[in-house]
């Protein structure tokens, strides 16, 4: 593992650090913000994943977070969106390949040999993180579009390895969106019956644990009624008793500057969660 980028931030440090990754088969890069609490005691983690196109220096450079991490002495953890390299398969287009993995485990050539994202954020990067920063394990995760997917998806089918979850403009029901059925015939094959393991609707029916989810979604945002629907989660939710809280907000598109309008109260959320226990 190799520190990239060091740069102090709110009394802490904002880092990145490149790694071989045993599970990606690639060099993987990730963000961590250590707040000025790790500096003398241990810190719980909240992982951020981005959505299509992002990397790891989306949210730390936009959404403002460092702030409300040092107030809370929480640690931010941002891992890339896909695998990288020259032999990772990749193909046309902003929502297929490099840059949008879908935080899936894919099984169809050529895409399984390296785009295995969600083992990679549910167990090698965590142990990553835990084995070599001031951090506990207590985990919280949270995510933007595609990484809001990911953040509901992982939380969902990982009991036990989350304290809580919230997401910004989610992809919620990948199986009925154009985004989420192209991503998923091609990583996952053309059954889809395989393709709920990974779809937060179908997940919350059954859901073996209920942590407390926060969904914040722009009314004005471009995607909202083409790939977000964000009303089928909740009805899903509704229906089996699990608690979400779904927040409209008036005037808000699908940007940064959403997030960071209501980053200090995801951050906030997951504070408490983290904490509480």
């Amino acid at each position: 593992m190799e520190r990239i980028e060091h740069r102090a931030c709110f009394g802490g440090w904002q880092d990145v650090y490149q790694h071989a990754s045993a599970t990606l088969g690639c060099v993987m890069r990730f963000a961590i913000y250590l707040p000025p609490q790790a500096g003398h005691a241990k810190v719980p983690v909240l992982y951020w994943l981005s959505g299509l196109t992002c990397n790891e220096q989306n949210f730390i450079t936009k959404a403002g977070a460092q702030r409300y991490a040092a107030e809370h002495g929480i640690a931010i953890v941002c891992p890339d969106t896909s695998p990288r390299g020259d032999a990772v398969a990749d193909a046309e287009g902003y929502d297929l390949g490099k840059g949008a993995g879908f935080y899936v485990n894919a099984t169809q050539a050529p895409w399984a040999a390296h785009y295995q994202m969600h083992d990679y954020v549910a167990h090698e990067l965590p142990a990553l993180i835990e084995a070599n920063f001031a951090v506990t394990s207590a985990r919280a995760i949270s995510g933007h579009s595609m990484g809001g997917h990911g953040a509901l998806t992982l939380a969902l089918r990982n009991p036990g390895l989350y304290r809580s979850v919230s997401a910004f403009s989610p992809i919620v029901a990948p199986m009925q969106v154009p985004w989420g059925q192209k991503a998923f015939a091609a990583y996952l094959g053309d059954d889809v019956t395989t393709w709920a393991q990974y779809d937060a609707c179908a997940l919350i029916k059954a859901a073996a644990e209920k942590l407390p989810i926060l969904i914040d979604q722009g009314e004005a945002d471009e995607f909202l009624d083409g790939q977000l629907k964000p009303w089928l989660l909740k009805g899903a939710a509704d229906a089996s008793g699990y608690p979400v809280c779904l927040r409209m907000q008036p005037g808000h598109d699908h940007s940064y500057y959403f997030i960071a309008s209501f980053i200090g109260e995801h951050i906030a959320h997951h504070a408490f969660n983290l904490k509480s226990v």
